[in-house]
Formats: C-alpha cells, sequence, structure tokens
C-alpha cells in the first residue's frame, strides 16, 4: 500500500481472492494463490480478503453500479465459503494472526540494529498490522479465541512505537476514514529518516 490507491484495482483483488477461497480453506497452505500461478495478486489469505471487503464496504457510497455488482458478488463468495468451511477458515485466522506478527519480528530487530534503514523498511509492516487488526476484528465480532496473538500484539506495538513517531496518514488520503487513528495508530507512524 502506498499514498496511491485505485477502488478498481482493490475490487479486481477482492474479487480474485473471494473466488479462491473456498479452495483456499480446504487447503493446508497459510499463503495461497489468486488468479494463476504467474499472477500479480497478493498472497490468499483470509486477511487479505478481510482487508479489502471492509475497506471497498466504507467506500461504497463512490461506487459506480459496477463496482456494486463486483463488491457484493466477493462478499457473497466470502460469505458461503465461511458458512461451509468455518472450522478451516477459524483455524486460518488463527494461524494469519500469528505467522503475520511473528514476520514482523526481522523488522523490529533490523530497526534497532541499523536504525537508518527503519523508514525504508516500514511499509510493508504497516500493511502486515493492518491485516493483523482486520483479524482481529473478525474474532471479535465472531467471539473467536485468537490464542496469544493480541500478547504478542501488545509486544510487538511496544516495539513499534518505541522505533516510529506520530506522523501523518501514510497511506492514500481516500482511506484515512476507514483507518482511525485510535485503532490503527501505525498508520500515522513512521520511524525518522536517521542522517547516515
Amino acid at each position: 500500500m502506498s499514498s496511491r490507491y485505485q477502488i478498481d484495482a482493490d475490487l479486481r483483488e477482492a474479487k480474485a481472492l473471494a473466488e479462491g477461497l473456498a479452495n483456499y480453506l480446504r487447503g493446508p497452505e497459510l499463503y495461497g494463490q489468486a488468479g494463476g500461478f504467474f499472477s500479480s495478486m497478493p498472497s490468499l489469505t483470509v486477511g487479505a480478503l478481510l482487508l479489502r471487503l471492509r475497506r471497498l464496504e466504507a467506500l461504497r457510497s463512490q461506487f459506480d453500479s459496477r463496482q456494486r455488482t463486483v463488491l457484493d458478488q466477493a462478499r457473497r463468495q466470502h460469505d458461503e465459503a465461511l458458512r461451509e468451511w468455518r472450522q478451516h477458515y477459524e483455524q486460518k485466522v488463527i494461524r494469519e494472526a500469528q505467522s503475520r506478527l511473528e514476520a514482523m519480528r526481522p523488522f523490529l530487530k533490523e530497526a534497532s540494529d541499523e536504525p537508518r534503514q527503519a523508514a525504508n523498511l516500514y511499509p510493508p509492516e504497516m500493511l502486515r498490522r493492518t491485516i493483523v487488526q482486520e483479524l482481529f476484528r473478525w474474532a471479535d465480532e465472531q467471539a473467536v479465541d485468537l490464542g496469544d496473538s493480541r500478547a504478542l500484539a501488545r509486544s510487538i506495538d511496544d516495539r513499534l512505537r518505541s522505533i516510529a513517531r506520530p506522523s501523518e496518514f501514510q497511506w492514500a488520503a481516500l482511506l484515512a476514514e476507514v483507518y482511525p487513528a485510535a485503532e490503527f495508530w501505525w498508520l500515522y507512524a513512521r520511524p525518522p529518516q536517521v542522517d547516515k
């Protein structure tokens, strides 16, 4: 995610992720593929789809009828896969939250060891942490226990806060309404640029 955001690109990704969700839920892999082997689509995970569905719903008032149809179809496919494969879905959510948080540890170590690199390495971590927050939101709504993930998130957040400083919203301005600072504070922060 960058300061550029395109609704149609997000819709294409949501559509591809939703189309592959049922097959993905039945399989053992945590990071699946959407749109074929040589696709430029993001990895297929529950969190990647939840991220897109929630923000697209929040932006729905700006859609034309074609865009609303695409989003409605993606939502239906998501909901059908969840109904049919709920236990698998929940297990993927639990595994994905833990995996994405664990994947942030190398950044935190690198930022501590080499502070000059932290600002350049931060953008993927914002996305990881945001996807985890979407998983937390879904788990809260569904009363699903995520095990140790919340404690790990608090630990990760403490370390992020020690690295990042308050800043303007880091993604496209259009998305600021979707990600309030109180909940998604890491999108309103950035490690400082350190002179060499």
